[in-house]
């Protein structure tokens, strides 16, 4: 049986932490290849440090004229990022970085597969959902997201002038009869803008947006707050810690409380099923959630490089499945077609959406009118039904 009363530990990190950076500007150059053709095949990967910007990896248009105008326009697309995620410190600054760009062609080997509709490599992809959120993510990563993404808005906003773009969150959520019912531990460790302030200074800025983005009665007396626990943080960003795209793939998933196959998503097109599939995965769990078919699911799918169909389909819903997981199975395979292309257009992923995904999660984001985070629908409800 599974434990009922435990603590369940997750963290998130902001727009501004360094491997964020790297993912932002990966999935703005896929946005960018997308948006000239629906098709274009993208595999970026980024490298941040001191003042530099370092881009590579494989890119491919149909028109292979038109490639070498796009790579030109790599430079704006990373200065624009930094911009917006608001670094102008001595060190990096958005518009004095130096700007590095390695991308090159598609391998030939690698698009023959893909080309045929088969999946871009070999992998195995998760999908998880939980009724302990609205939203069907768990508790910890879902408010451990919401509160940098509302310090960030308050930054953004003038709010907080003090605040700077790094930053990271970490809670440790109570759990009675396998519910979240509170918070035992909150730490939170923010840029700031001067050497003067303090760990008490700092508290009192970001205390009252924590206060009103967790559930109320989760704070209590007992409650540890760590906030700036090592004291001054006025260094951050790529100029205090080195980032690189696809380091924070638990962080972009559900903060451990569910397996992840290892790939990571940002700088990746759809043709990837490291990415599409574990999309995939998690319109499925959310569904079956959502269903009532039962109160948490995860759902393993698996992939060779080159065949479309995928080599397996597994379906857990940890004892708390109104009908039994070999059914579930079956149901899933049936409501959707699970090869590479019949992800992409089920979901309709051959669109610019992918810079949005970069910073607080993948999942539990309400789907956009542009199609953007169409995996959070929850539109199978009655097929599965209907299947099962």
């Amino acid at each position: 049986m599974a434990r009922a009363n435990y603590v369940f530990t997750s963290e998130s990190v902001s727009e501004g932490h360094p491997d964020k950076v790297c993912d932002r500007i990966s999935d703005a150059v896929l946005d960018a290849f997308l948006a000239e053709e629906p098709n274009a095949r993208v595999a970026c990967e980024t490298f941040a440090t001191t003042n530099q910007v370092v881009v590579g990896g494989e890119v491919g248009l149909s028109d292979k004229t038109k490639l070498a105008e796009y790579l030109e326009g790599i430079d704006k697309i990373v200065r624009d990022c930094v911009k917006d995620i608001g670094y102008e410190q001595d060190e990096f600054h958005w518009a004095t970085l130096k700007v590095a760009n390695f991308l090159h062609p598609q391998s030939a080997h690698i698009s023959q597969g893909v080309d045929k509709d088969g999946a871009g490599d070999q992998g195995i992809m998760f999908g998880y959902a939980t009724d302990e959120t609205p939203e069907l993510m768990p508790a910890p990563i879902h408010y451990a997201h919401a509160i940098l993404r509302r310090l960030a808005e308050a930054r953004k906003s003038g709010a907080e002038p003090e605040l700077r773009p790094d930053a990271k969150s970490q809670l440790s959520v109570r759990y009675e009869n396998g519910r979240p019912v509170g918070v035992t531990q909150i730490v939170l460790s923010t840029q700031h803008a001067h050497e003067h302030q303090t760990s008490d200074d700092i508290r009192a800025i970001v205390e009252p947006y924590i206060r009103e983005t967790l559930p109320e009665g989760w704070i209590t007396p007992e409650t540890e707050w760590w906030v700036n626990p090592t004291g001054t943080f006025v260094i951050g960003g790529p100029d205090g810690d080195a980032g690189l795209t696809g380091r924070k793939i638990i962080v972009d998933t559900y903060g451990g409380a569910a397996p992840h196959g290892g790939g990571a998503f940002s700088g990746k097109d759809p043709t990837k099923v490291d990415r599409s599939a574990a999309y995939a995965a998690r319109y499925l769990a959310k569904n079956v959630v959502a269903a009532g078919m039962a109160k948490k699911c995860v759902i393993q799918v698996s992939y060779a490089i080159g065949v479309a169909k995928p080599l397996s389909i597994y379906v857990d819903t940890f004892g708390t499945g109104e009908v039994d997981d070999e059914a579930i199975e079956r149901a899933v395979g049936q409501v959707m077609d699970l090869t590479p292309r019949g992800i992409r257009e089920t979901l309709d992923l051959c669109k610019p959406i992918y810079e949005r995904t970069a910073a607080y999660g993948h999942f539990g984001r309400a789907p956009e009118p542009d199609g953007g985070f169409s995996w959070e629908k929850a539109d199978l409800i009655d097929a599965l039904k209907k299947a099962v």
